[in-house]
């Protein structure tokens, strides 16, 4: 059996999905150990093709609530249980798009460190998330291309899914990230 709390770490090598940030304020053995939920790679390393598929996430009614009450919606859809079932199409409340938008998104998120968020494409809300649904997210990276001096444009689907497959949310999200070597893309940049 290991000892616990482990008295080491291995060094883990900077690879796409798995690297130190190495911040200089904190213990050296500290700041060598992988970020969570943290990625270090570069324009040049993102595979067009390369999908990853997030765990499953079900929402609850109190998170609901709690992210109506911090965007001010208060459409009675999402917030108004009589309304919902008695007048609503769908005979009960929804959970806000824009919460299925942050969340399925969230579940896949990589946190590069390189990559800054451009914007997003083609977001359609393809059918109704109620309270209690489970949804789970895949993103597949589309395309890349030179961009910018120091950095290239990406492009990936995100379609979250809720029950057992059922697509519900599609998007497009366009971020830049950082070339590893800028000089390999001089001539080639669109700016």
């Amino acid at each position: 059996m290991s000892a616990f709390p482990p008295t080491a770490c291995p060094t883990v090598g900077p690879t796409v999905g798995i690297a130190s940030t190495h911040p200089a304020d904190m213990p050296q053995a500290h700041a060598d150990i992988p970020v969570w939920n943290s990625e270090n790679w570069f324009y040049e390393d993102w595979q067009v093709g390369h999908k990853i598929r997030s765990l499953r996430r079900t929402i609850a009614e109190g998170e609901s609530h709690m992210f109506n009450a911090l965007v001010l919606d208060i459409h009675p859809y999402v917030q108004d249980q009589m309304f919902a079932e008695k007048e609503g199409i769908f005979g009960r409340r929804l959970v806000a798009g824009a919460f299925v938008f942050s969340a399925g998104l969230g579940l896949v998120a990589t946190n590069c460190v390189n990559a800054f968020s451009y914007g997003y494409d083609k977001l359609r809300f393809i059918k109704p998330v109620f309270i209690g649904d489970t949804i789970y997210s895949i993103r597949t990276n589309l395309d890349k291309k030179p961009r910018y001096k120091d950095m290239g444009l990406i492009r990936a689907s995100y379609e979250v899914f809720k029950g057992e497959g059922e697509l519900v949310l599609y998007c497009e999200h366009l971020q830049t990230v950082k070339y590893k070597n800028p000089a390999d893309f001089v001539g080639k940049t669109e700016k």
